[in-house]
């Protein structure tokens, strides 16, 4: 409804009006409303609550990332939605730089694909600090090596499973890495004028930033366009119990690797001795041959075990299991 005027408003309007301060055909030009330009090219297949939605569904996905990514990087990773727009598929491709890396992911069980673009800066730093290095970026960017693109595939594969979480209160998903590109022309899932939805993400590892874009194309999503909305995703929000909570944990640690080793026994040789040591030569341990060893799960003695075969390899027979208490 519009604003309504008080008596001594209209008396003042009409005032200016008959002193000539107000043109009456500038008021009336004023009023007319005002046109915008639709582009039938590009419709708009994403609305502001489309693009919402999307952003609450990444916030969820970066705080995954943020706690998942450091068991693998051992550094601090902080991650951010920084922005959520509605584009053309081609002014997408357009503003990537060779060489990229560029996730193809089946989205299944929704038709079509979607992909993740890393910045290289970031890809080169996982790779360093995978490496043993200090998670440094290049100086200078150059093409991946096979054996580096084997590393950050493994990093794509463990970053996209956790999409599968955000988006439970939307769809149940099982997104599949398919390919990853290093050249953007070799990356087109869609046609150049289809829409797409971007997500950004600010992705800062140590002391490293770059961004990470989630591309979505509507094609993809459009099964499922009518539940993309808060108020049906909050609707759909589930408290975890406590045991489901405790599953969901032990999922995580078990997908932990740990060292074990088993402790054959010890001795003091001279230098001179090992120096020297042939193939063949017998060193004579502290333990018996019938004797339990000693089993380590990282440096915690948590087993006692028999040595043995298995195979045609060497392995131990666990004979009991070490408690806290003891």
């Amino acid at each position: 409804m519009g604003e309504v005027l008080s008596q001594n408003e209209i008396d003042s309007l009409l005032a200016a009006l008959n002193s000539g301060e107000i043109d009456a055909e500038e008021m009336s030009d004023a009023s007319d409303k005002q046109v915008k330009n639709y582009d039938f090219k590009r419709p708009t297949k994403f609305s502001k609550e489309h693009l919402r939605t999307l952003e609450i569904i990444y916030e969820h996905y970066g705080r995954l990332l943020s706690t998942s990514l450091p068991v693998y990087l051992r550094k601090n990773v902080q991650i951010s939605v920084v922005s959520s727009e509605a584009i053309v598929f081609s002014e997408f491709t357009n503003a990537l730089f060779n060489p990229v890396i560029l996730g193809v992911v089946n989205f299944q069980p929704l038709g079509g694909n979607i992909m993740v673009e890393m910045a290289t800066r970031l890809g080169y730093a996982m790779i360093d600090r995978m490496l043993g290095g200090e998670g440094e970026p290049l100086d200078k960017t150059r093409e991946f090596t096979e054996i580096e693109l084997t590393i950050v595939e493994k990093m794509l594969v463990t970053c996209i499973q956790l999409m599968r979480e955000p988006w439970k209160n939307v769809v149940d998903i099982n997104p599949v890495l398919e390919r990853i590109e290093t050249n953007s022309q070799f990356a087109q899932i869609i046609s150049p004028n289809d829409m797409i939805a971007i997500v950004t993400l600010n992705m800062k590892i140590g002391d490293v930033e770059g961004f990470m874009n989630i591309c979505l194309p509507f094609f993809t999503l459009e099964s499922v366009m009518e539940r993309l909305n808060t108020k049906y995703w909050y609707s759909n929000m589930q408290e975890q119990k406590e045991d489901e909570l405790e599953e969901y944990i032990e999922s995580l640690i078990k997908r932990v690797d740990v060292p074990v080793k088993a402790l054959l026994g010890k001795t003091e040789i001279a230098i001179t001795d090992f120096i020297n040591i042939q193939v063949g030569d017998i060193i004579r341990l502290n333990t018996d041959v019938e004797q339990d060893l000693k089993v380590y799960v990282g440096n915690i003695e948590k087993f006692t075990a028999l040595p043995g075969s298995s195979k045609d390899k060497y392995a131990v027979r666990v004979t009991s299991v070490i408690r806290e208490e003891e």
